[in-house]
């Protein structure tokens, strides 16, 4: 397997608020919803560096889609990290998200091996990581 993972897509139980967090809330880049054409069909897709895009499904359509049940939210499952230039512009996505609505998990503060980090939660309990990591310096 080539390391070609180009859509990282996470389930939400309601895309119109989850999409008014992300575009409105973090400023993240979107057409908006699309395929509401479609029956389960309804997604919503952001641009990230590099051309990677994060999506937005309703829970119940990646089940269908899938073919599974519905299961219950765990924040455990996988984070979402965002790796950014310095301590300060953690800060700075921190106070963000948590003015967007998101909810502080653990704030931000220098971490066992050397860098700078900060936990929270989006509205669908989806936990992300916003770190500055001297190892690994975004390029922007």
């Amino acid at each position: 397997m080539k390391p070609r993972i180009s859509v990282i897509t996470i389930g939400v139980d309601d895309l119109e608020a989850s999409l008014k967090f992300y575009r409105d809330g973090l400023g993240l880049p979107t057409e908006g919803i699309v395929g509401q054409e479609f029956e389960h069909g309804a997604v919503v897709f952001f641009d990230l560096q590099g051309g990677a895009k994060l999506a937005l499904f309703p829970r119940a359509d990646i089940a269908h889609d899938a073919g599974i049940e519905t299961a219950g939210r765990s924040p455990t499952e996988f984070t979402l990290g965002h790796n950014v230039g310095s301590e300060a512009e953690v800060d700075e996505v921190m106070g963000q998200a948590i003015a967007a609505g998101a909810r502080l998990i653990k704030p931000a503060q220098k971490t066992f091996w050397g860098g700078y980090s900060g936990y929270f939660q989006d509205p669908d309990d989806h936990l992300w990581e916003v770190v500055y990591n001297p190892a690994f310096l975004p390029k922007d």
